[in-house]
């Protein structure tokens, strides 16, 4: 598997022009899910761009016809203000029919571009939620909300107002440089040749826009992780008075974030007003040029007014491609941040996903792969009895910085274990491991005689009931908070939350199970969320039950209320434990006794507490405590 990580300033100089086109192309697999909506809206462009160039024809030969001059054969038989009413309905029937066809493009290209933004960000959540938990250690929140909201919006516009739009934009200039060189070849070449040397600076304005708005998006990133983390953390922030210096620092990003802003706009500014004065220029010049060839009777006055115009929209398409040019930058710039997320490698993947197609890096294909292939699970081994082994299991979450060295033990089916030791000893990097947030660096964990890597994370996560201190809670009714999107009969949800001494609560609550819960539970208690998460692990009814300091926070009411539940969800069931307090898993099989990743004791309380080692000197020092 290949990663791509973010590209530093001097290589994206260096890839600048091969990632511009090869980042375009990553698009196109989403353009052609609608291919009837794509054709059509860049059929409609043909018609729209010969109206366009047939509207100064039109107003050159009333000129003509009003000074007596050669006009369209048509026009000879009538009188001047005949000619002119005739020449006036076909102009207003050009406008009519142009702006009719102009509405309906814009609208499909618009379309299009919405549906393509729809499809990759929902991509692009599927990749995010795939991504092992490792991912999420180093990568903040506010970053990844950035990719999903305005960077995924300024993809869908560069298929979309971008590349259509350009092209409408060349379909212009082509018939229009087509219709000058018919009339008269020497203004048209004068005129074409103009457009060179704009271009050159367009390219150069543009370069210099796209750098400063990769910084800008950067900046952007920063801002929303700030805020992000203000937000999640606001009890913290007004506890310890934190409300002006972190209002400080976040003035000091967003000012980081205004000074690249206004980068971009300079130089989106230098690029309209260099059109605008190069537009003038090339009027002036056909008024010079066409002057001489007025007094040479080389010209008609007729001819020199559609040349005038000519020039007015020869321009205008080179500035709305401009315009245009600059939501490329800005999409590119966006396509290549969200392509390094999409790059990410999908470390923990199902076996059969593994065999079928490994992650190759490439945007397009990680994008547009289909993650829904009916997954063969009857063919794979599936655990039964609970029993769990670690063989030579070594994990580090940096290189070479390991957390758990040389783990090896076996818990057997229905044996009650805990985990025990210091802080930062081990323990929840097991409980990491054992359900597959993170692999081993090295050695492999068996349950039930199974590697955990040939097993359906899915199967392995059902198999398993885990159960966190903080038990997080979504937004939704309780129902859909023990469910969790699993199907459930409203009897079953009931009997849960009896089992585990949560049912009359929520009976109490105003709509009972309906009752609406606001964002991570806020209107809950701790205690009551704790119940409701084991209640979510009782209606699955888990062969194995893990539980990292499930009741550390909680009063001794409720404690006494989880103690209940934990007793009876324990009955016949393998156990992990993870506790502080040492006094709450006396009863227990067998503790294992965990220091520094090493596994250093093992045995009963009373079996420890006579080896008088790691383990006794912890008992005791909470006793004392007590």
């Amino acid at each position: 598997m290949t990663t791509i990580s973010p590209p530093t300033q001097t290589d994206r100089k260096e890839r600048e022009r091969e990632n511009d086109w090869r980042l375009f192309l990553r698009l196109v697999p989403y353009a052609l899910k609608n291919k009837r909506l794509l054709v059509t809206a860049i059929i409609l462009l043909l018609p729209v761009s010969v109206l366009g160039a047939i509207q100064p024809l039109i107003i050159g030969q009333a000129v003509s016809l009003i000074r007596q001059e050669p006009t369209w054969f048509f026009l000879q038989n009538h009188s001047v203000p005949e000619g002119i009413n005739i020449l006036s309905g076909l102009l207003l029937l050009s406008i009519l029919i142009r702006l009719a066809l102009g509405i309906f493009q814009k609208f499909l290209e618009e379309n299009l571009g919405q549906q393509i933004t729809a499809w990759i960000r929902e991509d692009l959540f599927d990749h995010i939620t795939s991504l092992a938990v490792r991912f999420f250690d180093r990568t903040p929140v506010g970053k990844l909300i950035t990719r999903l909201t305005s960077d995924v919006e300024a993809l869908g516009l560069v298929f979309s107002s971008g590349a259509i739009g350009i092209l409408n934009d060349l379909f212009s200039m082509v018939v229009i440089a087509i219709v000058m060189v018919l009339l008269q070849w020497q203004l048209a070449v004068m005129l074409v040749l103009m457009l060179f040397p704009v271009t050159g600076l367009i390219i150069y304005f543009q370069q210099q826009f796209r750098k400063a708005n990769y910084k800008a998006r950067e900046e952007l990133s920063s801002l929303n992780s700030m805020l992000q983390e203000n937000i999640t953390g606001i009890n913290i922030v007004q506890l310890f008075r934190r409300e002006q210096l972190n209002a400080e620092m976040f003035r000091a990003v967003n000012q980081r974030y205004i000074t690249e802003v206004d980068n971009t706009i300079f130089h989106d500014s230098a690029v309209s007003a260099t059109l605008e004065w190069i537009a003038l220029v090339a009027i002036a010049a056909v008024l010079w040029l066409g002057g001489l060839f007025i007094l040479q009777d080389r010209l008609s006055f007729g001819v020199l007014s559609a040349f005038i115009l000519y020039a007015q929209r020869l321009f205008n398409p080179l500035r709305q491609f401009a315009e245009k040019f600059t939501m490329f930058q800005a999409g590119f710039t966006a396509l290549e941040r969200v392509s390094d997320i999409m790059n990410e490698p999908i470390e923990i993947r199902d076996p059969e996903r593994e065999d079928r197609k490994e992650n190759t890096g490439n945007f397009s294909e990680n994008l547009a792969a289909s993650f829904s292939s009916p997954t063969l699970y009857s063919l794979l081994p599936t655990p039964q009895s609970g029993e769990i082994r670690f063989e030579d299991v070594w994990f580090a979450y940096k290189d070479d910085d390991y957390v758990l060295k040389e783990l090896d033990f076996t818990i057997r089916p229905g044996e009650k274990v805990a985990l025990v030791g210091p802080t930062g000893a081990g323990k929840s990097s097991i409980i990491r491991l054992l359900c597959r947030l993170y692999e081993p660096t090295q050695g492999r964990i068996l349950v039930d005689g199974i590697d955990i890597r040939n097993l359906p994370q899915a199967e392995l996560r059902r198999y398993m009931g885990v159960i966190l201190q903080d038990g997080f809670l979504f937004a939704g009714d309780v129902k859909s908070n023990i469910t969790l999107g699993e199907s459930y009969s409203i009897e079953e949800i009931k009997s849960a939350a009896k089992a585990t001494n949560i049912g009359s609560f929520i009976e109490q609550l105003p709509q009972g199970y309906d009752t609406q819960l606001r964002e991570r539970g806020t209107n809950l208690s701790g205690g009551q969320k704790q119940l409701l998460a084991f209640a979510r692990a009782a209606i699955r009814n888990p062969e194995i039950l893990v539980l990292d300091e499930a009741t550390a926070s909680l009063d001794v009411g409720t404690e006494a209320l989880i103690q209940q539940a934990l007793d009876r969800l324990l009955v016949q069931r393998t156990a992990i434990i993870i506790a502080h307090r040492l006094s709450t898993i006396r009863n227990v099989d067998r503790i294992l006794v965990l220091k520094r990743g090493e596994l250093v004791e093992s045995g009963s309380h009373e079996e420890l507490l006579q080896q008088n080692g790691l383990y006794a000197a912890l008992y005791k020092l909470q006793m004392l405590g007590s």
